[in-house]
């Protein structure tokens, strides 16, 4: 049984097939097939739903304090909607190039794999933004006009664990991301890394 026979032998109602007969130049005769379905010209009744439930990440109307602000309250509430739904959002803020080795965590990491993203923030230094209780904001300031730093003080979920921590942002200028506050940098105030680390 050909292909051709298969795929005529029941076409759905909502398909219509054309066969023409095609002989070119001495060669057998073939058959040009053209098939057509009906295409709605509406959106499905869950279509605004869909688009308010977008992945979280930079808006164009966030400032940097903004930024940071919602990155932080995704690591408050890491694991809601799902596990490591926090450092998805954070991965989303992220300027770093993926292709390239980046300092976002201080030392030249390969974080173009969230996997290797997710890891680090799992490492004990990090781990205290993953569920923290309380955050106190130290000091802020515009370093030029499109960077941003601000160091914050975190108190963890965990009993006696706190850690300060930086966050360097910086506005995209040019390309799709214009106008964009996106993350440079989340340092540790400490050395978390002296010993080296597998991710």
């Amino acid at each position: 049984m050909s292909f051709l026979s298969l795929v005529l032998a029941a076409p759905p109602s909502s398909l219509s097939v054309n066969l023409k007969p095609f002989n070119g130049y001495g060669k057998l005769d073939r058959y040009l097939v053209r098939a057509s379905s009906d295409v709605p010209d509406f959106l499905s009744a869950d279509w605004l739903e869909s688009r308010r439930k977008r992945p979280f990440g930079p808006r164009l109307d966030f400032s940097a304090e903004d930024a940071v602000k919602h990155q932080l309250d995704a690591l408050k509430y890491n694991n809601h909607p799902r596990d490591d739904y926090g450092i998805e959002v954070m991965y989303r803020f992220a300027g770093f190039d993926p292709f390239e080795r980046s300092t976002y965590f201080g030392p030249f990491f390969d974080l173009g794999q969230f996997e290797r993203f997710r890891r680090i923030f799992h490492h004990s230094s990090y781990r205290v933004l993953l569920g923290h209780k309380d955050r106190k904001i130290l000091s802020s300031l515009f370093v030029e006009e499109n960077r941003f730093k601000q160091r914050i003080w975190i108190q963890g979920a965990r009993p006696e664990e706190e850690e300060i921590f930086e966050f360097t942002m910086f506005q995209r200028i040019g390309g799709s991301w214009d106008g964009y506050w996106l993350t440079e940098s989340l340092l540790h105030d400490g050395d978390v890394f002296s010993g080296g680390m597998a991710y």
